[in-house]
Protein backbone atom coordinates (compact mmCIF):
# COMPACT_ATOMS: atom_id res chain seq x y z
CA UNK A 1 0.00 0.00 0.00
CA UNK A 2 1.74 3.15 -1.24
CA UNK A 3 1.42 6.11 1.14
CA UNK A 4 3.47 8.74 -0.71
CA UNK A 5 6.07 9.24 -3.43
CA UNK A 6 8.59 11.89 -4.43
CA UNK A 7 11.20 12.04 -7.18
CA UNK A 8 13.69 9.92 -5.24
CA UNK A 9 11.69 8.22 -2.45
CA UNK A 10 8.73 5.89 -1.98
CA UNK A 11 6.69 5.45 1.19
CA UNK A 12 4.60 2.33 1.75
CA UNK A 13 3.10 0.38 4.64
CA UNK A 14 5.39 -2.19 6.29
CA UNK A 15 4.32 -5.82 5.64
CA UNK A 16 5.21 -6.71 9.26
CA UNK A 17 4.11 -3.59 11.14
CA UNK A 18 5.12 -2.89 14.73
CA UNK A 19 2.00 -0.69 15.00
CA UNK A 20 -0.98 0.11 12.80
CA UNK A 21 0.16 2.53 10.09
CA UNK A 22 3.87 1.58 10.33
CA UNK A 23 5.32 2.98 7.10
CA UNK A 24 8.69 2.64 5.35
CA UNK A 25 10.38 5.50 3.50
CA UNK A 26 12.79 4.07 0.91
CA UNK A 27 15.07 5.71 -1.65
CA UNK A 28 14.29 4.60 -5.21
CA UNK A 29 17.99 4.19 -6.00
CA UNK A 30 20.02 1.59 -4.13
CA UNK A 31 21.95 2.79 -1.11
CA UNK A 32 22.87 0.43 1.74
CA UNK A 33 22.96 2.86 4.69
CA UNK A 34 22.40 6.50 5.55
CA UNK A 35 26.13 7.06 4.97
CA UNK A 36 25.67 6.08 1.32
CA UNK A 37 22.81 8.52 0.64
CA UNK A 38 24.02 11.62 -1.21
CA UNK A 39 23.73 14.81 0.84
CA UNK A 40 21.67 16.46 -1.90
CA UNK A 41 18.81 14.02 -1.14
CA UNK A 42 18.63 15.09 2.51
CA UNK A 43 16.00 17.81 2.12
CA UNK A 44 13.79 15.61 -0.04
CA UNK A 45 14.06 12.77 2.49
CA UNK A 46 13.06 15.07 5.36
CA UNK A 47 10.15 16.45 3.30
CA UNK A 48 8.69 13.00 2.61
CA UNK A 49 9.26 11.92 6.23
CA UNK A 50 7.33 14.98 7.41
CA UNK A 51 4.56 14.35 4.86
CA UNK A 52 4.18 10.70 5.90
CA UNK A 53 4.34 11.52 9.62
CA UNK A 54 1.70 14.24 9.24
CA UNK A 55 -0.54 11.88 7.27
CA UNK A 56 -0.28 9.19 9.97
CA UNK A 57 -1.09 11.73 12.70
CA UNK A 58 -3.97 13.29 10.71
CA UNK A 59 -5.45 9.83 10.08
CA UNK A 60 -5.26 9.08 13.85
CA UNK A 61 -2.85 6.14 13.55
CA UNK A 62 -1.07 7.58 16.58
CA UNK A 63 -0.61 10.50 18.93
CA UNK A 64 3.13 10.58 18.25
CA UNK A 65 5.66 8.69 16.16
CA UNK A 66 9.17 7.28 16.10
CA UNK A 67 11.61 7.52 13.19
CA UNK A 68 13.94 4.53 13.15
CA UNK A 69 16.79 3.64 10.80
CA UNK A 70 18.95 0.59 11.35
CA UNK A 71 22.35 0.89 9.67
CA UNK A 72 24.39 -2.27 9.14
CA UNK A 73 23.81 -5.73 10.57
CA UNK A 74 25.11 -5.06 14.09
CA UNK A 75 22.47 -2.30 14.41
CA UNK A 76 19.66 -4.59 13.25
CA UNK A 77 19.62 -3.86 9.50
CA UNK A 78 18.20 -6.97 7.80
CA UNK A 79 17.41 -5.57 4.34
CA UNK A 80 20.57 -4.19 2.74
CA UNK A 81 18.78 -1.18 1.24
CA UNK A 82 18.54 2.07 3.18
CA UNK A 83 15.07 2.72 4.63
CA UNK A 84 13.47 4.60 7.49
CA UNK A 85 10.59 3.37 9.63
CA UNK A 86 7.84 5.80 10.63
CA UNK A 87 6.11 4.08 13.55
CA UNK A 88 2.95 5.71 14.91
CA UNK A 89 2.69 5.60 18.70
CA UNK A 90 -0.26 5.58 21.09
CA UNK A 91 -0.31 5.78 24.86
CA UNK A 92 0.13 2.29 26.32
CA UNK A 93 0.95 0.61 22.98
CA UNK A 94 3.65 -1.51 24.68
CA UNK A 95 6.39 -0.52 22.21
CA UNK A 96 9.70 0.51 23.74
CA UNK A 97 11.74 3.41 22.39
CA UNK A 98 15.46 2.77 21.80
CA UNK A 99 16.59 5.56 24.12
Amino acid sequence: HKVSESNNFMAFKDVNPKAEGHTLVVPKKHFVTLLDLPNNLGNEMVEILKKVSSYLMDEKFGDGFNLVMNNLEVAGQIVQHAHLHVVPRKEGDGLRPLA
